[in-house]
């Protein structure tokens, strides 16, 4: 097995403590972050670049061009291919999108997806349905997907991507569970998924990060993120 940290993190376009969101997401020691509401609009590579940076990381792909989800990741990891996939867009709807890509790391090859699911619940639920088609295509064996799903454990997508994938909190809970509102968190909305043949050693809000506080997790954004420990089979 290969142990690999994700880390999945609405950033809230970075409207909030950029530095404060840096230290978080560096404490997390991540080998890839999942981002969702990555700034897309005016200077927006510079702005995730920045973080990035700050972070310990590279951008591995994905923000505006993906309307919003992106995918960072550090150097142990070799990139194979990406793409960034815009999902049809619903009048009165906001523009959504799948940041994708194909690593190895360590001696494994993983597919990896990141995702902002639409508030509106036939919309969504149709997007999860093209993201389990998403994975499906990606010609690997083991591949992760995680994101803001704007829907709880008990709603039909949140159901409809658990029953096909493993809910990696579900399966090994470590940390806290609710990830939204970060200031009074009362549900899980944000999650990981990992196909069957992953081992999912821990997964949840992390608590107790070195040199972070209580105040750096809610200054970062309005999301708590979720970090999952995987072990991932060797090719």
């Amino acid at each position: 097995m290969v142990p690999v940290k994700v880390l999945s993190y609405n950033i809230r376009s970075m409207r909030d403590d950029t530095d404060a969101l840096a230290r978080v997401i560096k404490a997390c020691e991540p080998d890839l972050v999942l981002i969702q509401e990555a700034p897309r609009f005016f200077r927006w590579r510079k702005k995730l670049a920045r973080l990035a940076s700050a972070s310990g990381l590279v951008i591995l792909t994905g923000g505006g061009t993906a309307a919003g989800p992106a995918i960072l990741c550090n150097l142990r990891a070799t990139v194979e291919r990406t793409e960034d996939v815009l999902l049809p867009l619903t009048p009165g709807q906001h523009r959504r999108g799948f940041a994708t890509a194909v690593v190895r790391l360590g001696g494994t090859r993983l597919g990896v997806l990141s995702c902002h699911l639409s508030l509106q619940e036939d919309e969504r639920y149709d997007q999860a349905g093209m993201l389990l088609d998403r994975l499906a295509g990606m010609g690997v064996d083991h591949v992760i997907a995680g994101g803001d799903l704007n829907d709880r454990p008990t709603g039909r997508t949140f159901r409809r991507l658990a029953t096909n994938l493993q809910d990696c909190w579900a399966t090994s809970p470590t940390g806290a569970e609710h990830t939204w509102t970060h200031s009074e968190p009362h549900q899980r909305i944000d999650a990981i998924f990992a196909t069957k043949g992953i081992d999912v050693l821990g997964c949840g809000v992390p608590t107790h990060l070195p040199g972070i506080t209580e105040a750096d997790m809610r200054a970062a954004t309005d999301h708590l993120p979720v970090l999952a420990t995987l072990g991932i089979p060797a090719n």
